[in-house]
């Protein structure tokens, strides 16, 4: 994406593994503008998305931002890492905010910002270009995720036809969000065997980001889809993926694991067969879950445990439980507009007419 140009240039810094690992976050050869720099600062760009960033969504998400950094800066005539100023960098992220949200723009930046101190910290640069320059401004307190009340929660789950091993299959991971705290990419990473029993109950093990390891005991109904879910899949290696593709519509599965797109895309079948928003999304579960949780008296602390996130804020922005509190608040604003109200108004305002 960022290196259109001189595939056999690129290809040289590339060798092996690390033009395989770059090809899959997007990148199939090094940009001219990194190139030109030298051998140096072809070998730290790759070191940059194959060994510093270990996330594939990240990783792919930095791919893409850098990229199209690096050809804005080609398709101007920037072809040497000096020539990168802040200005430069300032007028990218100017344009870049009519055609993306301040969100997206804040993470192009950070993506540049973060390549940058690698190439300085290699070496390859005196300064960053990206460091003094700051994105737009944006502070969301609420989440945009759609949540399901209790009632559509419900429906969505009674909607799941049982009667093959795909609607096994997704009323299980479906439970194991909505009832667990589940994060969508640590439900399709588990394999068989992070679904295991301890005591009296059964356990999850949940691979989270940063190579971090969750382990949550399963909530009575996820464990009972689960367990429906698993003698439907028979015998299988306890090292195989748990949840996999579907292999035809007759509802027969394959080794394969799941991705999110493929959930997605069930989720969005699932909710349309249910008569629900067709905006709900795979974070719907794992917010409803935690708005639940809120409402039944649950802390926000301990959600944030249960969810495995690192900061409340992050949780607050799954949670919707002051939302009724909110609308009752609200209808709290009441105007007067009865016969003794308007004569009284009359009355201050010198007999003036009041305006309806």
């Amino acid at each position: 994406m960022g290196g259109q140009e001189d595939q056999s240039e690129g290809s040289e810094a590339l060798p092996g593994e690390p033009s395989r690992a770059l090809a899959r976050a997007g990148l199939g050869s090094l940009p001219r503008v990194i190139t030109a720099a030298g051998p140096g600062a072809s070998r730290r760009f790759v070191e940059f998305f194959t060994s510093n960033i270990r996330n594939r969504n990240t990783r792919r998400a930095y791919a893409h931002a850098v990229g199209l950094f690096c050809q804005w800066l080609d398709a101007r005539g920037v072809r040497d890492l000096t020539q990168v100023t802040p200005i430069i960098v300032a007028a990218y992220v100017e344009e870049l905010g009519q055609q993306l949200s301040k969100p997206s723009v804040k993470q192009h930046l950070a993506a540049i910002r973060m390549l940058g101190d690698y190439l300085v910290t290699g070496g390859v640069l005196p300064f960053n270009p990206a460091s003094s320059v700051r994105g737009p401004k944006y502070v969301a307190k609420r989440g945009k995720t759609r949540v399901l009340d209790d009632d559509q929660m419900q429906r969505f789950l009674d909607s799941i036809g049982t009667s093959t091993p795909v609607g096994l299959r997704d009323r299980a991971v479906i439970a194991t969000m909505a009832y667990d705290f589940a994060r969508i990419g640590a439900v399709l990473a588990m394999n068989v065997e992070d679904y295991y029993q301890q005591g009296r109950r059964w356990w999850f093990r949940f691979h989270e980001k940063g190579g971090k390891r969750h382990d949550l005991p399963a909530h009575h109904i996820a464990e009972e889809a689960m367990d429906a879910y698993l003698a439907a899949l028979g015998t299988v290696d306890k090292k195989s993926p748990l949840f996999r593709t579907a292999t035809s519509r007759a509802g027969h599965l394959s080794q394969n694991r799941m991705t999110e797109n493929d959930a997605l895309r069930m989720v969005k079948r699932r909710s349309q067969d249910a008569g629900l928003p067709v905006s709900a999304c795979n974070h719907t579960f794992r917010a409803t879950c935690i708005t639940n949780f809120r409402r039944n008296g649950g802390s926000r602390g301990k959600a944030a445990q249960l969810a495995c996130h690192e900061s409340e804020r992050t949780t607050r922005m799954y949670d919707r439980s002051d939302d009724p509190v909110t609308l009752d608040e609200i209808e709290r604003v009441n105007y007067k507009t009865d016969q003794n109200s308007r004569v009284h108004r009359q009355a201050i305002l010198g007999h003036r007419p009041v305006v309806p």
